[in-house]
């Protein structure tokens, strides 16, 4: 007996599909699919266009959460009240409480229920997850962002983030090619970086030699414009954050991507005496 095909089976016979309609892949494929879908958006506030079996669509208005099924639009929450969205900075964590929106929508949960839920999580209900912190006019980003797509909606949502300058704390691992850890240094930059410091994490090298990786890195940054001193190598990511902080001036933000582990770095800024924002 095949489990994930009987699965499959019971969601296309008698369940709902939850899929990203901001993503044309699964759009092309939803075409032939039988079952009903219920899709989440925060690009389209519209049903047309997509597949005739599509249910119901979850998505961002303006500021509000909102839903569109059997023909009436409904308001759920708005989107400065879900801490986890920052104010709706984190644009990934709209689409996230979207698509739990239709999850629990889908398990007969009312949409007052659902706004009620989104409400009730905080930041420090998330931990190593675009946890903020202020220290002494200082604002902290700390998440625990490894892949390619993470490190991506992060530098986003960080971009949003006002600062009168911004510093860089990363590192990667070994094993991933130069062209990729070239990619994410090009996006790293294009959010108006002041400084980078990059952590060695020596058991992340996977068959490169020490410093290997930071000299990809360095090198890609020297050729975008920034200056040879302004990148930095340290061989603990503790010692990264301890250099940061002592760069950053009230106004200046940090991005810490602790990809060895954001509960050490959290349990330093809190005998620092950081203070969790919402």
């Amino acid at each position: 007996l095949d489990v994930k095909w009987v699965i499959s089976r019971a969601v296309r016979d008698s369940g709902r599909l939850i899929l990203n309609a901001d993503d044309p892949r699964l759009r092309a494929k939803a075409a032939d699919y039988p079952g009903a879908i219920v899709w989440f958006s925060i690009e389209r506030e519209t049903l047309d266009g997509l597949p005739g079996n599509s249910v119901a669509l979850f998505y961002l208005a303006g500021h509000d959460l909102a839903l569109t099924a059997n023909g009436t639009k409904t308001g759920i929450v708005d989107v400065r009240d879900v801490p986890l969205t920052m104010q709706g900075i984190a644009r990934h964590n709209v689409a996230n409480a979207l698509a739990a929106a239709a999850l629990t929508w889908c398990l007969g949960a009312e949409l007052a229920e659902i706004g009620t839920g989104l409400k009730s999580m905080s930041q420090d209900d998330n931990p190593g997850r675009c946890n903020l912190y202020d220290l002494g006019g200082r604002t902290l980003l700390i998440d625990f962002a490894h892949n390619p797509a993470a490190m991506q909606a992060l530098f986003a949502m960080a971009e949003a983030i006002p600062a009168e300058r911004r510093v860089l704390c990363f590192g990667q691992a070994g094993d991933r090619p130069d062209d990729l850890i070239e990619e994410l240094t090009r996006d790293a930059y294009a959010m108006g970086l002041h400084r980078v410091i990059v952590s060695e994490l020596a058991k992340y090298r996977r068959g490169r030699e020490k410093g290997e990786v930071f000299g990809v890195i360095r090198t890609e940054l020297e050729r975008l414009g920034m200056a040879r001193d302004a990148v930095e190598h340290n061989d603990e990511e503790m010692d990264t954050l301890q250099s940061a902080l002592e760069w950053a001036r009230p106004g200046d933000l940090v991005i810490m991507l602790a990809l060895g582990g954001s509960a050490p770095i959290a349990e330093r800024l809190t005998q620092l005496g950081a203070k969790p924002l919402p």
